[in-house]
């Protein structure tokens, strides 16, 4: 997954976004319903404090957002992933070799 700067994107593509999130995800802003232009100022503001990414995922290309948290924990996953993939990876080549070495004698 891959984060998107805000600032890379035209103003037209931000809002966009923010409204297909807003109308996909449904979320609950409360006891009173806002209206969709008080949704997206109150996503504007999480996306420019921080709190809230934009990201792109190249496998299902698809944009949505996240919350730091999520992709902070995401990345992690990911990242702990990626490292035992690459250990069991290099497991097997070190029984591969050796079991290669097997049949060899020693005089």
């Amino acid at each position: 997954m891959i984060e998107i700067p805000v600032d890379r994107l035209s103003a037209e593509i931000l809002t966009a976004i923010i409204e297909e999130f807003i109308l996909r995800e449904g979320t609950d802003y409360g006891a009173q319903e806002a209206g969709m232009d008080n949704k997206i100022a109150q996503v504007q503001r999480q996306l420019a404090r921080g709190d809230v990414l934009i990201t792109f995922d190249p496998a299902t290309e698809n944009c949505t957002l996240l919350t730091r948290h999520q992709f902070n924990r995401y990345s992690a996953e990911t990242s702990e992933q990626q490292s035992q993939s690459h250990g069991s990876q290099a497991n097997a080549a070190a029984y591969e070799d050796y079991s290669q070495d097997i049949g060899n004698s020693i005089d």
